[in-house]
């Protein structure tokens, strides 16, 4: 998406970019991920109908890693301060995965500021499971074998019936990229999420909501987008027939649905 990048966030140690035009638009992305990982061709679309701004987390892109543990608050204000320099003062915000839990933070946090929220494939916090999983990708990680902790990561980010449809010589080419591709910071990121509780925030939104769950979704479950539905006034719920991996298995209809809310929402 390099052609659509209108310019570069300056006055920042943090990796980002500004692209498109329209209403702004903040990108939030997982943990263990970054921007072009968790949104791929998704950003670029939605820049044909909105200023994306777009942050890689400490650990991520050439973002250095922190010093400090990493908390909510700091990204969310990492992410308003990105969009105050981008120009947008006000500006909806598309979470995916642990973003959708920094989008709630950054909502309730800078209640002013945001115009919407789109939630994909988040929580409002690691239920038992969603912390097995992540304490299993901890140790895989630590144990110096990036090609099982990879081959652990496409068993459970992608969809069954899209693995179905992968030959082998596909799944390790996607093994190999994934065990090439993931940050410096992932563990850092990986803390957070077991960290992250925004479940007494929800109610406080008061801005147009959609929570997208990935159906068949085995990192974060579908029970956790209908917990933030349940939690957030007048939220929408919708799916799409995806696995985790979101801008990967289904990226026309991630972002169909995505711009198509903006748009009804004015945002």
């Amino acid at each position: 998406m390099t052609e659509r990048i209108a310019g570069e966030l300056a006055g920042s140690e943090w990796d980002g970019f500004v692209c498109g035009h329209g209403p702004g638009l903040v990108l939030a992305h997982g943990a263990s991920s970054d921007v072009a990982d968790s949104f791929g061709a998704v950003a670029a679309r939605l820049a044909d109908t909105n200023t994306v701004v777009a942050l890689n987390y400490p650990g991520s892109g050439t973002t250095p890693r922190s010093r400090t543990p990493l908390t909510l608050d700091g990204l969310a204000d990492s992410l308003a301060d990105a969009a105050t320099r981008a120009g947008q003062r006000r500006f909806a915000v598309l979470g995916y995965s642990t973003g959708s839990a920094v989008a709630v933070r950054l909502a309730t946090r800078h209640p002013e500021r945001v115009t919407a929220l789109v939630l994909s494939a988040g929580m409002a916090y690691p239920n038992p499971r969603l912390r097995m999983v992540t304490q299993t990708w901890r140790r895989l990680a630590a144990a110096g074998d990036p090609q099982s902790l990879a081959a652990y990561l496409i068993l459970l980010g992608w969809s069954p019936a899209w693995l179905d449809l992968r030959s082998e010589t596909e799944l390790s080419e996607l093994t190999t990229a994934i065990g090439a591709a993931l940050p410096p910071g992932a563990d850092d990121q990986l803390d957070l999420l077991t960290r992250v509780d925004v479940r007494a925030e929800l109610a406080d939104i008061r801005v147009p909501t959609l929570i997208v769950a990935a159906t068949h979704d085995l990192v974060v479950s579908p029970a956790h987008a209908r917990e933030l539905a349940a939690g957030i006034p007048n939220a929408v719920l919708t799916e799409v027939d995806s696995g985790h991996a979101l801008a990967s298995e289904r990226p026309a209809e991630w972002a169909e649905v995505v711009a198509t809310w903006l748009r009804a929402c004015g945002a």
